[in-house]
């Protein structure tokens, strides 16, 4: 089979991490989108696993939690019930957690803004830690039972509690824009959490980046996710280029993942694509074995 050189590989993925669609790509690279599609799906499957793998005990002392809409394939009010229900289609929240001091993204999560998707994302980053954290989230009501069933006592538990007011009358773009916040209650929850460092300011910037770094997270455009598995495939490659392979302004010119301990160097987009080829040996080869 015929193989694009692992340059032009690199340089899908890099637009796909820097805000360019999958056509524009496919336009600007000479290659059709479906080559696109499945080279995003290949590096999403073995950027979810290395992430899986490489990120645990983590000696993080501060985390940030915080959740973004965005939708696939319609939005809620336009999407069909059963396509809703089953998660097919309509709005689509992705939760991350967030290093305060290194910047690191410490876990992920997509799927709805509920109970359950709550507890599962807070299981995952429980289980990514190794010492006893300051925990930070916004007021959202599960995250309470979540920590509390997956942390127990064993956490500095903090909720920041936004206050917020109507904006001024700005027209008819006043739709697009965001309540304006009044001001902010810090209140502890579980253990003795520092008051000075309770703040989801970090988790929400690098939700901004996100937004910035991926189209289908544009607002106002056509860019949006028309499946769940590229949504997610997205994300998986996004988080360990942001986290392995960007250095981070803030740290010195180190990517999160050297500040946190995990690596002495930083990873290239070629090395991603390394991955996907080892990746599609490995599975040759345990065919060929059986």
């Amino acid at each position: 089979m015929n193989k694009l050189p692992l340059e032009k590989r690199a340089q899908i993925l890099s637009m796909l991490c820097e805000g360019s669609s999958m056509r524009s790509i496919s336009r600007v690279v000479g290659v059709s989108i479906n080559t696109v599609t499945k080279l995003l799906i290949d590096a999403g499957d073995v950027c979810e696993a290395f992430h899986d793998k490489t990120v645990r005990g983590l000696k993080s002392q501060k985390v940030q939690c915080d959740e973004i809409w965005s939708f696939v394939g319609s939005k809620k009010v336009n999407t069909p019930a059963d396509k809703r229900e089953s998660g097919e289609a309509g709005d689509c929240w992705t939760w991350t957690a967030l290093d305060s001091d290194s910047k690191l993204i410490v876990g992920w999560l997509v799927g709805r803004r509920d109970a359950s998707a709550a507890l599962a994302f807070m299981t995952d980053i429980r289980a990514r830690l190794a010492s006893r954290v300051q925990l930070t989230t916004d007021a959202y009501r599960p995250y309470l039972q979540a920590v509390d069933r997956t942390f127990g006592g064993d956490v500095d538990y903090a909720q920041l509690v936004k206050m917020y007011g109507s904006a001024p009358d700005q027209g008819p773009e006043k739709r697009y824009s965001p309540g304006v916040c009044v001001g902010a209650r810090k209140v502890a929850v579980t253990g003795l959490p520092d008051g000075d460092h309770v703040s989801t300011s970090h988790v929400e910037r690098q939700n901004l980046t996100m937004r910035m770094s991926m189209r289908r997270f544009t607002r106002l455009t056509n860019g949006f996710s028309k499946r769940v598995d590229n949504h997610c495939a997205a994300l998986a490659l996004y988080f360990v280029w942001y986290n392995w392979g960007r250095p981070h302004a803030t740290l010195k010119g180190q990517t999160p993942a050297q500040a946190a301990g995990l690596t002495d160097h930083a990873m290239t987009m070629a090395d991603i694509v390394k991955l996907i080829d080892d990746a599609e040996f490995d599975a040759k080869l345990g065919k060929n074995s059986n």
